[in-house]
């Protein structure tokens, strides 16, 4: 059979309906910064919206009230935490990873692909996809927190101002004394 009952079907439509509704209400409330791409801790947050609307949906056990109140409150906390972590260090460096250069000035840094565990290949490979064919055409290519490389080829690489906060060498990171800087 489909079903036990029409009632639980019943049910698991009104259930989907609500909590699908209530999620992209909250998220349309909470902002673009919810739906940017992803750090570690937003997809945390994804995972748990994720597995609360299924059980919402789903579950008879969870009623729809307490599953929305769940919803609101992870989107909540999110947009609080986020909240916090633009506004203090401290916050941000305990929910987030620090863009790391993996490549300066066209050599690889491998105490950084090692600790990142990235390949020579995955760098080659974001070059060549960005149009460059050479690494010594590059200067630096960037393990972003949200786990993208960014190429920034030698002739559009300026001043270097955008790469002021880029950690050069994480394996030398003290926490009384401030990390590498690339710029």
């Amino acid at each position: 059979m489909w079903f036990d009952t029409a009632d639980q079907l019943v049910r698991a439509v009104v259930a989907s309906a609500v909590a699908y509704i209530v999620l992209v209400a909250v998220l349309r409330w909470s902002g673009k910064r919810t739906l940017a791409k992803l750090n570690a801790f937003d997809f945390v947050v994804t995972i748990a919206l994720g597995s609360t609307l299924a059980s919402i949906a789903t579950s008879s056990d969870v009623a729809i009230a307490e599953g929305v109140v769940v919803l609101v409150m992870f989107v909540a906390l999110q947009f609080v935490v986020a909240w916090a972590a633009a506004r203090s260090q401290a916050v941000r460096s305990a929910v987030k990873a620090e863009p790391v250069a993996v490549l300066v000035d066209g050599v690889l840094r491998e105490h950084a692909l090692r600790q990142r565990r990235l390949s020579p290949e995955e760098v080659r490979q974001a070059v060549r996809a960005s149009g460059i064919g050479g690494l010594e055409l590059v200067a630096a290519v960037v393990l972003e927190t949200d786990g993208t490389l960014s190429v920034i080829p030698v002739e559009q690489a300026g001043s270097r101002s955008a790469l002021d906060e880029i950690v050069t060498d994480p394996l030398h990171h003290r926490s009384s004394e401030r990390e590498p800087r690339l710029s």
